[in-house]
This record gives C-alpha cells, sequence and structure tokens, in this order.
C-alpha cells in the first residue's frame, strides 16, 4: 500500500543561530570598525569633500546703506556688486579666494573716513550670507548699524559652492601639473634601481655561499630605523656645496632629482630586499635538479626558473617602492631644491600659503596613483599560487668561489653606501662647523637652545610611539582576530578587512590633512582631540594599520581552527581561549606588530607634520624645522637620536621576545 502527497510545505534554508560569543565578537569587530571609520574613512571623505569646494565672494548678495553726518537720514540702500561696477576696485581674480577669505567692506567706499561721525549700515540678501564685524560672525538679512569707527573692522566673507574649479586651476598653473611628471619620473626611476639591488642582494643571500650573510641582513635593514629625511641632510654633507664628494657629481647638483633618486634609494632599499628575499627563500630545489638535467644554462635557468618564481615578489616590492618614493615628503623637502614634488606641493599649499582647498587638491591627485599601486599589487597576489608542495626540497646553494666573491663584493659595496649615509650623519652630528673647523663637540645635541622643540620633542616621540606600539597592538590584533575567529558574518567581515585594508594607500601627507578637516571642524564632537597627542597615536595606528594587521592575520591563519571548535564543544567561552591559548601561540607576531609600531611613529613624518602642536612637537618634526631654520648640524643630531632609540627598542624587542617565548612557548 503506497500514500501519495499532493502537496509538500516548501523548505526553509536552515540558518545557524549565532552563540552569545559570536554575537561579542561582532560587537567588538563593530567598534574597530567604527574606529577605523572615524579615523579614517569620514576623514578622507571631508577631504574630498574639500577638494571640490570653492570660495567667491558674491558681491550681490551683501547691501549698504550710508547715513549722512546726523547719522540719521539714510541713502538709497546699494548693493556691492553695484559700487563695484562703479568704482572697479575689486578686480574679477580678487574675487576668487578660499575658505579663509576676507574682503574689507571700506574698499567700496572711497571716501571712508573712520573718525567721520557717519553711520553704515550692512546686511546679506540671503539667509547664508556671512560676514565678520571684527571677531564676530553676521548672518542673515537683517540690516546691522556701525559707526564708522566700528565699519571699517567689517568684512565680507565668501560664498562656497561645489564644482571641479580647484582642479582647474591646479592642472592650468605649469608648476603645480609638472610636479606630477616628476613624482611619477623619480618614483619610476627609484624602482628600477631600488629593486634591481635588492633583487642581487636577495638573490645573492639565497643563492650563494658567501660569508657573513646574517651580518648583512641586519645592515641593509638599517635605514628603516631613520627618518627619510636623515639620507637627504647626510647627501647635503657628502654631495652638498662643500660636500666631500661633490666633485664626483661632475658639476651637476645633488640638489633635486640626482638627490632624491639617491636618498630613495636608501630608503626605500630594506623594503623591497626583505619582500624579494622572502619571495626567494621559498624555492624547489627539484627546479633547479630538472634544469640541470636538461643542460640548461646558467642564464637561461636563472630567466625560467629564478625569477619567475620570485616574479610575484618583483611585482609587490616595485608597487611598495613606487609608493613610499611619490609619497614621501621628508627627503624632497631636505634635498628636493627647487624640483618640484607632489608631497612637497601639499605641504607649500597648507603650510606656506593656507591654501587648504588647494592641498586637499593636490591630496586627491597624490592618492590617485597609490591607490592604483595599491590596486594592482593586490590584484596580483591574489594570482598567486603557491610554489611548494609537500613533497618540494628545499633548496640549498653549492659553493662556487667565483659568484661567492661576486655576491660578497657587491653586498660589501651596498652596506658601505648605507653604513657611509649613516657615518656621515653622525660625523655632521658632532663637528662643530662643517667643514671649516672639524672640532668634536656635543654643542649639536643642545636642542633646547635650537628651533624645533628642543628635548621635549624627543620625549613626545618615545612617548607616541610608546603609545601607539600598545595601543596599535591591542586594536589591530582583537580586530584580526574578530576577522579570522568570527563565526558567520561574512559580509561584515568583508566590510572590516577592507577597511583594515585602506590605510596602505592612503599617504601620510594625505591623511594628516583630511585629519585637519575633519577634527578641526568646531562641530565635530572629537574637536576636543585635535592638538593632543591622542590625535597623533590615532593618525599613526591608522597610517600603518594595513601591515599590522596582516601580520596578526598571518599568525591567527596558522592556528587550527579546531581549538574554536573544541572550546565550544566544551562550553568554554571564547576569552578563555583566547587569553589561554591565542595570545601565547601568537605572542611573536603581538611583539613584532608592537616594535613596528614604534619604530615607524618614531620616524614618521608626513602623517603628523600637519597635527602636532605647541605641546607636542616630535623629534622627526623637529629635523624638519631645524633644517628649515638652516641648523643642519642639530637636525642631523636629532635624527641620529632616533636612530639610537630605534636601535636600542630593537635590542630590548630581541631580548623580550627571547625571554618571553621561552617561557611561554617551549612546546615550539
Amino acid at each position: 500500500m503506497s500514500i501519495t502527497i499532493d502537496y509538500a510545505p516548501p523548505r526553509k534554508r536552515l540558518r545557524q543561530q549565532a552563540s552569545r560569543d559570536d554575537l561579542v565578537k561582532l560587537g567588538f569587530m563593530a567598534v574597530i570598525g567604527l574606529y577605523l571609520i572615524v579615523a579614517l574613512g569620514a576623514p578622507l571623505f571631508v577631504m574630498l569633500s574639500k577638494s571640490m569646494s570653492t570660495y567667491r565672494f558674491d558681491l550681490a548678495t551683501f547691501e549698504f546703506q550710508v547715513s549722512d553726518e546726523t547719522g540719521k537720514n539714510w541713502a538709497t540702500a546699494v548693493t556691492a556688486d553695484a559700487l563695484n561696477r562703479e568704482l572697479g576696485v575689486v578686480t574679477e581674480k580678487d574675487l576668487a579666494t578660499n575658505s579663509d577669505g576676507r574682503l574689507a567692506a571700506t574698499k567700496f567706499f572711497p571716501q571712508f573716513n573712520f573718525r567721520s561721525p557717519v553711520h553704515y549700515r550692512i546686511r546679506g540678501m540671503t539667509d547664508d550670507t556671512a560676514f565678520l564685524a571684527g571677531s564676530t560672525l553676521e548672518k542673515g538679512t537683517q540690516w546691522r548699524e556701525y559707526d564708522s569707527a566700528t565699519f571699517r573692522r567689517v568684512v565680507l566673507r565668501p560664498a562656497s559652492t561645489i564644482g571641479v574649479e580647484n582642479f582647474k586651476t591646479y592642472f592650468s598653473t605649469p608648476a603645480l601639473a609638472r610636479s606630477i611628471y616628476n613624482s611619477v619620473l623619480m618614483a619610476s626611476i627609484s624602482t628600477v634601481v631600488t629593486v634591481s639591488i635588492a633583487f642581487a642582494l636577495a638573490y645573492a643571500l639565497t643563492r650563494s655561499c658567501m660569508p657573513l650573510k646574517g651580518l648583512f641582513r641586519g645592515i641593509l635593514t638599517i635605514p628603516i630605523l631613520v627618518p627619510s629625511l636623515l639620507p637627504g641632510i647626510a647627501l647635503v654633507y657628502l654631495f652638498g656645496n662643500q660636500g666631500v664628494f661633490k666633485d664626483w657629481l661632475l658639476g651637476y647638483s645633488i640638489y633635486g632629482p640626482i638627490g632624491i633618486v639617491i636618498g630613495s634609494v636608501f630608503f626605500t632599499l630594506p623594503h623591497a630586499f626583505l619582500i624579494i628575499l622572502t619571495a626567494l627563500s621559498v624555492a624547489d630545489a627539484r627546479h633547479y635538479e630538472a634544469a640541470a638535467s636538461l643542460r640548461a644554462s646558467k642564464w637561461r635557468t636563472f630567466t625560467t626558473v629564478t625569477v619567475p618564481g620570485a616574479r610575484y615578489g618583483l611585482v609587490s616590492a616595485a608597487f611598495v617602492v613606487f609608493t613610499l618614493v611619490i609619497t614621501d615628503f621628508g627627503l624632497p623637502k631636505v634635498i628636493g631644491g627647487q624640483y618640484g614634488m607632489l608631497a612637497v606641493d601639499i605641504y607649500k599649499q597648507v603650510i606656506g600659503q593656507q591654501n587648504f582647498e588647494m592641498g586637499a587638491v593636490v591630496s586627491v591627485i597624490l592618492l590617485v596613483p597609490a591607490v592604483l599601486a595599491f590596486a594592482v599589487d593586490r590584484r596580483m597576489q591574489k594570482r598567486q599560487v603557491a610554489l611548494l608542495s609537500a613533497r618540494a626540497v628545499p633548496y640549498a646553494p653549492k659553493r662556487n668561489v667565483r659568484m661567492d666573491g661576486f655576491c660578497f663584493a657587491f653586498s660589501c659595496l651596498v652596506s658601505l653606501f648605507i653604513l657611509g649615509m649613516i657615518a656621515m650623519c653622525q660625523i655632521a652630528a658632532l663637528v662643530k662647523f662643517w667643514p671649516y673647523d672639524l672640532t668634536l663637540t656635543t654643542k649639536n645635541f643642545a636642542f633646547d637652545l635650537m628651533d624645533g622643540g628642543g628635548w621635549a620633542a624627543y620625549a613626545n616621540s618615545i612617548k607616541l610611539a610608546l603609545l601607539t606600539a600598545f595601543f596599535g597592538s591591542v586594536i589591530v590584533f582583537a580586530g584580526a582576530y574578530m576577522v579570522e575567529k568570527a563565526d558567520g558574518f561574512r559580509f561584515g567581515r568583508g566590510v572590516f578587512h577592507f577597511l583594515a585594508m585602506m590605510p596602505m594607500a592612503v599617504p601620510g601627507m594625505v591623511l594628516g590633512l583630511a585629519y585637519i578637516f575633519f577634527f578641526n571642524n568646531p562641530a565635530n564632537p572629537l574637536n576636543s582631540i585635535y592638538g593632543t597627542m591622542t590625535i597623533l597615536v590615532v593618525c599613526t595606528v591608522t597610517h600603518f594599520y594595513t601591515v599590522a594587521h596582516l601580520t596578526a592575520l598571518t599568525a591567527l591563519k596558522q592556528m587550527d581552527p579546531e581549538f574554536e571548535s573544541v572550546g565550544a564543544s566544551l562550553k568554554q567561552p571564547f576569552h578563555r581561549l583566547f587569553f589561554r591559548v591565542t595570545l601565547p601561540v601568537c605572542l611573536p607576531a603581538i611583539l613584532n606588530i608592537g616594535i613596528y609600531l614604534f619604530v615607524n611613529a618614531m620616524t614618521t613624518v608626513s602623517a603628523v607634520v600637519f597635527l602636532y602642536s605647541t605641546d607636542t612637537k616630535l623629534a622627526s618634526v623637529a629635523v624638519l624645522n631645524m633644517d628649515d631654520a638652516g641648523d643642519i648640524a642639530p637636525a642631523a643630531a636629532m635624527g641620529m637620536m632616533i636612530f639610537y632609540t630605534n636601535v636600542v627598542a630593537k635590542l630590548i624587542h630581541a631580548g623580550v621576545t627571547r625571554g618571553l617565548l621561552a617561557r611561554t612557548q617551549a612546546w615550539r
């Protein structure tokens, strides 16, 4: 007997119910995501709108009345536009201004005398029309009356409109528009030179049996510990007008493209070297054995095995170097001379001319190549495939006296270049008056007698670095943990990961300027942190968030997901698993994140140059200010203090790491 069912209810899709732990993780993710929105997304949006804001005096919206000498009988009302057409006191060019533009109302009254008994009235023709009477902002269509002594302090304020006029102005100014070409050219040349040298060095360390590999690896990472201004100062002493080797340039000047390229190679070389070294370290010896069995030449093996195996590392290194050079501010500011660069243009527009709108325009332009480079790099990384399988045989180089000698000589040459730059800065910091009086002195370290902030600036930098390392490590690792270990919420995790990757594509100068527009607005509830150490910490953590986030994700991905499953089956809350298992296992990565943030907080200039106040001057900015004031030797001394501090921090980090790992990770 069979039963036929004519109707079956539709099957509902089963959805896993979120546990309490998952909801807590989602809450933490939302909080840190909100931090990234406030610290990155919102400031960039405000800056973009600022770049499209144009300001102009709309004379047709202001109306005046003038009394007779009794101050009681008033003439017919007349607009400022009608008065200007009659008198021609303000040209069409003068009507275009910036957000802080002011136009004296007395310009429209040639016979004005502040001692006159005549009274004046002024009002706006719209509710948004604004003017200042002294320091008092007045708006609206209501008449306001002033005596002559007060009226001389009345200034008209511009009206704001949205458009692309600022971009048209920028591209129509030859000197400004040429900065784009200069920046791309310098970044391209520096990228080719740096990646070539970095590849040769990484190849020497991974494909030869030369001695002192560990020493060379340590020397090649030294430039990471100094601000980008320091190589500029070293080049001035080496090849400047009074430089030791100025004749080596055959009459060319170090101030300009030559200095920018040499300095860029110095401070970007470690970044490219470490990326390519990692790529070349992953090699399967079977590929080289196959090439040898096929009697392929060494050059053929190099071009068909070695280079293709490291191609993604080469691409990543190229884009990292390109982005670092095109967005760097410190080096071209010190050694660039009159050679215009985009990052320096932002500084000149904001600090020199107080033209924040044009500074925002340059920032948006600078953001484009950085974002494109980042997007291409990420796309290339997604196409990368595993080069090592479970059956892979680690590659071990064979001894070759000729090849090993060449690699050793080349590594010595590059190391000499790096150590020579640092040594030149050390000499500059210790001599009285280069090159006339080479007597050793410590007067250059008397920072309190110089412009720039003194020893307080150095103390502020250490404070900033410590706060950034601590709070940054907590925020970054917690955010990465929520992304990697939270179940479900695929869309929310994807959005958070996107926000975490954004800072990599945002240059420091752009982020700093965006913070001015966002946090310096009195209407912003967070305005109270502007000019404090807090905003410097927030900016620095945000600026270097992406690399730290990727480091944390890499460590978390190495943990077996079964830990969470076992913890859930034992009904253990996630925080107990986090503190007893996840945190100890990932301790090396957390310590690496901390030292990474500390070193970068000590050396950063571009991200904080717009945000420091009298009480929060920093050592890296002091180097810039002392160099601007002509105190180059004290600037070198302060730069070396940053270097000493980072070296000590690295040594402490190494000692602490070894001690903690010995106690907490004996299982390794």
